[in-house]
C-alpha cells in the first residue's frame, strides 16, 4: 500500500487512452501526402510514447530506429503536416482504456489531485479530455510541448510538483513508458506502471516502478 500521497500524475497515451487509430490515421495521411509508403495500425501502434516529433521520424524512417540522415527541414514540414491531420482526428477513434473513468472518479473521491503530464503535444490535451467527458476530473495537465524538456526528463513532473505547491514526497506518477518512469527516478518520485500501452515491448518492471499492474483499476487497491 502507498501511503501519504495527495497527488497524481498521469500519462495520457497508453496509460489513461488508447489513441493509435486516430495517431495511425493521422501519419498514414501525412506519408501520403509526401507520396511515401503507408503503415497498418499495428506497426504504428509500436511507433508511439515519445512524443508526436519522434513518431512522425519514426514514419520517415519506416521503422522505430530513426534514421540519422533524416534532416530538421525534412522532419519539421512532415511534423506540420501531421499536426494539421491530427487536428482534424484528433478523438475520432480514441477510446479510455478499461475502468480508466471509475478509476479516476473513485481517486478523486479518495481526495487526491488528479493531473496529467505527456509528451503529447499541449493542444491536443483538453479537447481529448473534454470529448471522452474526464476533464473537470484534473486539476493541471502539461504537455510535450509546454517546457524546454519532456519525459523521460524529470523537469516536467518537478514543475507540476512546484505548480500545485506539493512536495515530490506526496506525488506519484502513473505510466505505460520507460519515458515516465525513468523521469520518475530522476525527479525522486514514486511510480506506478501499467503493462499495457506503448512501451515498444520493454517490461516497465525493470525501471523500478513500486508497483505494476495489468489493469488500470489495480491502482485501487495500493492506493489508500
Amino acid at each position: 500500500m502507498i501511503v501519504n500521497k495527495t497527488t497524481l500524475f498521469f500519462d495520457l497515451d497508453g496509460t489513461l487512452i488508447d489513441s493509435v487509430p486516430d495517431l495511425a490515421t493521422s501519419l498514414n495521411a501525412t506519408l501520403q501526402d509526401l507520396g511515401r509508403v503507408t503503415f497498418e495500425e499495428d506497426i504504428i501502434r509500436q511507433w508511439i510514447g515519445n512524443g508526436a516529433r519522434v513518431l512522425v521520424e519514426r514514419g520517415l524512417s519506416s521503422s522505430v530506429s530513426v534514421d540519422p540522415m533524416l534532416g530538421k527541414e525534412t522532419v519539421d514540414g512532415a511534423l506540420s503536416l501531421f499536426l494539421k491531420h491530427y487536428s482534424k482526428n484528433v478523438c475520432e477513434q480514441t477510446t479510455l482504456y478499461s475502468h480508466v473513468e471509475t478509476t479516476l472518479y473513485a481517486l478523486k473521491q479518495r481526495g487526491y489531485s488528479l493531473n496529467i503530464i505527456t509528451n503529447k503535444p499541449n493542444e491536443f490535451i483538453k479537447p481529448i479530455l473534454s470529448k471522452l467527458g474526464i476533464r473537470h476530473l484534473f486539476s493541471t495537465y502539461l504537455g510535450g510541448d509546454s517546457l524546454p524538456e519532456k519525459k523521460p526528463s524529470p523537469q516536467p513532473l518537478l514543475h507540476g510538483a512546484r505548480t500545485l505547491k506539493v512536495p515530490i514526497e506526496e506525488c506519484v506518477m502513473i505510466g505505460d513508458s520507460k519515458n515516465d518512469l525513468v523521469a520518475a527516478n530522476a525527479a525522486n518520485m514514486d511510480s506506478i506502471g501499467v503493462t499495457y500501452g506503448y512501451h515498444q515491448g520493454e517490461d516497465v518492471r525493470s525501471y523500478g516502478p513500486v508497483y505494476a499492474f495489468d489493469k488500470f483499476d489495480d491502482l485501487l487497491s495500493v492506493l489508500a
